[in-house]
């Protein structure tokens, strides 16, 4: 009886030394974990006030673009690079003041290579956005963004222009150039 008391004892003071190491790595709760971390996935969800005049962006041969996140930069790498690229998570591109296209976290949407579009209602008051989704917005002409921009070729990350293997637009160049000009927002810089 005594040597399996001393056993017992033993064994509850080993338990209890063992949760004073454990109270003292964590936090009272828990372990803690050196390979797990606390930081969420970085993403960038547009809300209609962040949509802005298109002129206050960075032009790129003809369309416009952003990133909210600080990686403009890098954003606009992609974009000059003729092998293309992945844009970066918080990159907005839009060709006219009304559609735009946001890149939101991995996983978001893998149909649409983590592309967000939007179909905006643009005036001098604002923006408002009429619709937005992963492969469900239709554009005031009919087209489904997603099923246009799913054309391009797997380099250029859904992104559409003349030679990215999407169909061209059915309006010239001098009419997007107008639509563009007419952008009714004010010319403030981007949030």
């Amino acid at each position: 009886m005594r040597e399996t008391l001393r056993i017992w004892l033993g064994a509850l003071a080993l338990g209890v030394g063992l949760i004073a190491v454990l109270e003292a790595c964590g936090d009272g709760d828990t372990v803690a974990n050196p390979t797990r971390t606390t930081e969420p996935a970085e993403d960038l969800v547009m809300e209609a006030d962040d949509f802005v005049n298109i002129h206050t962006m960075t032009p790129v041969r003809g369309f416009f673009i952003d990133n909210r996140l600080g990686h403009l930069d890098e954003a606009i790498a992609v974009a000059n690079s003729p092998d293309g690229g992945e844009y970066p998570v918080g990159t907005i591109i839009q060709l006219v003041p009304q559609e735009a296209m946001v890149k939101r976290a991995a996983g978001y949407s893998p149909a649409t290579n983590d592309w967000e579009f939007f179909f905006l209602d643009v005036s001098a008051e604002g923006t408002v956005i009429a619709a937005r989704g992963r492969d469900d917005v239709v554009n005031r002409f009919g087209g489904n963004c997603a099923d246009c921009h799913s054309a391009a070729e797997p380099q250029f990350d859904f992104v559409c222009e003349t030679t990215n293997g999407c169909d061209p637009l059915p309006i010239g160049r001098d009419v997007i150039d107008a639509v563009q000009a007419a952008d009714p927002r004010p010319q403030e810089p981007a949030p």
